[in-house]
């Protein structure tokens, strides 16, 4: 409350610091006639930019910090569609149909990946309850599955990404999505 109050009364001195006024009957000291108009002293404006700028008439604006400003303060959402109400209920009902539609097949790719895994999960067990015989039980029992599971040479060995032939051109075919293993 206080601060306000010292605030606003210094707001109040301001301009009477900056402008005193000056009798209009005070002749000047140096002959010459003067405008008995009150003189203003030059205050400084409250600003940190350096004066040279003033000297060239204007600030020069550094296109290099417009644009970093621009980029870092533009909205990333374009903006908002203003449809009728008939157009906006179909833009919303496709809208909706095809977030559905990604979530079935979200929905798959998980389920496909889940069996996949549950598949390999039982194949590793198996692996560790039969021999090298192949038969379970027996003294070397889990001996396939330790060395299915042994990390040796994955670093020496040849990258997955020459595995297939790079080329820089698509195939003829495309891609065979009826295809199912023989």
């Amino acid at each position: 409350m206080t601060f306000s109050r010292s605030l606003s009364s210094l707001r109040a001195a301001v301009p009477a610091l900056c402008s005193p006024k000056f009798p209009t009957t005070a002749l000047p000291r140096t002959g010459q006639w003067q405008s008995t108009t009150p003189r203003r002293i030059q205050c400084p404006a409250f600003s940190t930019s350096p004066v040279l700028q003033k000297r060239k008439k204007g600030e020069k604006k550094d296109m290099r910090i417009t644009l970093i400003r621009y980029f870092l303060l533009h909205p990333k959402a374009p903006r908002v569609l203003r449809l009728s109400r008939l157009r906006s209920l179909r833009h919303w009902t496709i809208h909706r149909a095809w977030q559905l539609h990604k979530a079935k097949l979200r929905r798959q790719r998980e389920l496909d990946l889940e069996r996949q895994y549950n598949e390999m999960r039982r194949a590793c067990e198996e692996l560790r309850l039969i021999g090298s015989n192949g038969l379970p039980g027996g003294k070397d029992e889990g001996k396939l599955f330790r060395t299915a599971m042994m990390k040796r040479d994955v670093w020496q060995g040849v990258p997955i990404e020459y595995a297939r032939i790079q080329t820089e051109w698509p195939s003829k075919d495309g891609w065979n999505h009826g295809w199912t293993r023989g």
